[in-house]
């Protein structure tokens, strides 16, 4: 169920990893020692999403990583995956009764403790904060405080996911305040190469060390 994880969270993109980087990006990741990967696409192209998770699933079987599918109950339901949810995305107790209780399930809880008040009470798995800089995935998400990983490390005995715009120079005070883990996506996968995805990995790694 997660608990006590450490680690990257990488998040795929569908414009930085499109013309066939999908897969060896994201191989490259996994191999630089990203924990988890949450396939996120929101186009309505049903049949390339669902190969595309599939290939992704057998990708962190292979590297022992945990793969997240965001916001398709059905696909995560069918890969027998994780799945993310945001505040807008359905119900996790539903999530939970559904995937049942070992599946990873996590919850977008922006800046709000009583949202991940509400998010834990319905069985996640884990629980996501953010963004906490600016963000080029979601240019629009409110920000959050550091103050709101301390609140929540005290409160909450679950890992804490911190999001939004980070990168390699700003990650150090997320993990001093409480975050368990760091979602990226753009410092990750904004590279020019496999490798180079792969070498920033393995810096995200080295920050848990």
């Amino acid at each position: 169920m997660l608990k006590g994880s450490q680690g990257l969270y990488a998040i795929t993109d569908s414009e930085l990893l499109a013309n066939d980087k999908l897969l060896p990006y994201c191989e490259a990741a996994l191999r630089g020692g990203a924990k988890l990967l949450q396939y996120r696409d929101k186009s309505q192209n049903h049949a390339r999403r669902l190969r595309e998770a599939r290939q992704l699933a057998q990708l962190c079987q292979r590297y022992q990583a945990y793969l997240i599918i965001n916001d398709d109950l059905e696909l995560a339901a069918y890969l027998n995956v994780g799945l993310h949810l945001g505040q807008q995305d359905g119900s996790i107790a539903e999530a939970r009764a559904r995937l049942g209780e070992h599946a990873i399930i996590g919850a977008t809880c922006h800046d709000s403790l009583q949202l991940a008040e509400q998010a834990r009470s319905e069985g996640a798995s884990y629980l996501a904060f953010g963004r906490f800089f600016p963000s080029q995935t979601k240019q629009d998400a409110q920000p959050a405080d550091l103050s709101v990983l301390q609140s929540a490390a005290q409160r909450f005995n679950l890992p804490l996911v911190a999001i939004g715009g980070i990168t390699l120079d700003n990650a150090q005070p997320l993990l001093h305040n409480g975050a368990t883990m760091l979602a990226v996506v753009h410092d990750l996968f904004a590279q020019n190469t496999a490798a180079a995805v792969e070498s920033r990995a393995r810096a995200f790694a080295a920050l848990f060390n």
